[in-house]
Parts: structure tokens; sequence; C-alpha cells
């Protein structure tokens, strides 16, 4: 896919889900979270990037983090989810965070700027993850951390079959890239070879517990690039791409709802001195 349509796909598909997916997912991400906020090691006073960052979910424990005395900037494409995030921080009186819609790729930010760069759950949505990588290097002062977490390898995601299922109905790929970096050691050496010293890795199992079918299927659809895809099927697409997923989910149905495993790689590293 041509990169400026991927972020066109990228930008629209999560406006269309910034008021649906925190709902079906806050709680299934929460281990991928937790994960990245503890490889990072945020100490108070940091000033901190939070790349991809949605509705702030991540960008608002990190702002807690750091205490008053420091920093956070939340960045993403969608605008519509940096409202949420923008609204999220008003309420909770967090005063030392802020939010900009920009390209994680791209970033519109000095040099040596930040103590940390998060990434949760972001960087598989981006056309260049190499170039991006770098660019969160530039960004970080010397001694500068970075913390990354992706979502594992295909085979350990039960709910993978969602991309496939929709691009029978598409054109193109929905997300070409996504499961790429959750490949062994993929991650790591990219970030070694983009300059990152002390490089560290951890594989993390996960479980996502749905309550129903219909449950597992809103929240299959309802992310980025998929939710564009669906809002242009019509009825009959619609219902081809649940029963098709539901189909593909049935090994992990139990006596009450689904446990479709999932697994989350979490990478971090350092700028050098």
């Amino acid at each position: 896919m041509d990169a400026r349509l991927q972020r066109r796909v990228q930008r629209y598909g999560w406006d269309l889900a910034s008021n649906d997916y925190d709902p079906l997912w806050e709680e299934q991400l929460a281990p991928a979270r937790t994960s990245v906020l503890a490889f990072a090691s945020l100490a108070p006073g940091e000033r901190v990037l939070d790349l991809a960052c949605g509705t702030g979910l991540v960008t608002l424990n990190a702002a807690r983090s750091v205490g008053a005395r420091g920093t956070v900037l939340g960045t993403d494409l969608s605008g519509q989810m940096i409202e949420v995030a923008r609204q999220r921080a008003f309420e909770q009186q967090l005063a030392n965070v802020t939010f900009q819609r920009m390209d994680a790729e791209t970033l519109d930010l000095p040099d040596a700027t930040f103590d940390v760069v998060l990434c949760a759950l972001g960087l598989m949505y981006l056309p260049n993850p190499q170039h991006a990588v770098r660019e969160w290097l530039r960004v970080l002062k010397p001694g500068g951390r970075v913390a990354i977490v992706v979502w594992g390898k295909r085979a350990n995601c039960g709910w993978a079959p969602v991309f496939p299922i929709v691009d029978a109905e598409v054109e193109t790929d929905v997300c070409p890239l996504f499961f790429s970096l959750g490949e062994p050691d993929t991650l790591a050496q990219l970030c070694n070879d983009a300059g990152f010293e002390s490089v560290q890795q951890q594989r993390i199992a996960t479980i996502l517990n749905y309550a129903d079918a219909d449950e597992a299927c809103d929240a299959a659809f309802v992310g980025g690039p998929v939710a564009l895809a669906w809002s242009r099927f019509d009825t009959v697409a619609r219902s081809r791409a649940r029963a098709r997923y539901k189909h593909a989910i049935e090994p992990w149905r139990r006596s009450v709802g689904y446990r479709i495993p999932g697994e989350f790689v979490v990478v971090a590293g350092r700028r050098r001195k």
C-alpha cells in the first residue's frame, strides 16, 4: 500500500474508532500498557513523549509517574483520539500533559528534547517503522530511553484472522506490516539498527476475554484501518465478515464466552550518552 494512502487509512480509521475502541479494548490491552511503562521506569521530573497515544491511557499514567515537575506530550495521527485524550486529562486534572496531532514517523520536534519515548501498540501501523525508530532516537537526549510494545507473532494471536477477512472485502491490505515486528528479535534488531544501545526484550502471553461471539466481533472490527473498511461495508458484507470471524475464533469458545490467545513483544533501549 502507498505510504500516503496508508496514513490516511490510519487517520480516518482511528477517528471512527475514537468513541468505541476503549470500551472494547481498554481492559484487554492493560498488560501491554503495564509492561511498556514498567520497561520505561519513569522517574519524577522527566520529560516524556508518548507516540501513537490514542485516547491517552498510557500518556496519563506517564503524567502521574513523572509528577508536577515532569511533562508528557502525547501525539497521535487521529485528531478525534487526541480530543478524547485532552478531555480525559482535563477531567483528571493533569496539568503536566499536552496533546498534539502528529505523524509518529515525522516528528515536528527538536533534537535531544525528551528523557523517554514511549509507543504502546502503534509502531505496527506505521508505513516505515525503520524511519520512525530513527526519528525517536533523534528526539531523545543522550542517555534517553525508549520503550515500545507491539503485538507478537501472528500464530500466537488468535484474533489475527480479522485482517484476511477484511482484506477479502477490500482492494488493498488494510494493515500489511502488522505482525512483522512480532517475529523473533525483529523489533529488538530494528532498535539496534537505529542506534539504540542496551536493547532488551520480553514476550508476554495474554488472553482476550469476551462474553460472547458478538462482543468478540465488535472488538475485532472497531479498530483503526479495519474500522474504516468496516464503515464502508454494506449489510451483506458485514454479515459475511462477522460469520467468517466467528468461525475463525471457534477454537477459543468456552462454556462461558471466549478466551482468545494473544501475545505482546516489549522492547527497551537507550540512546548513547
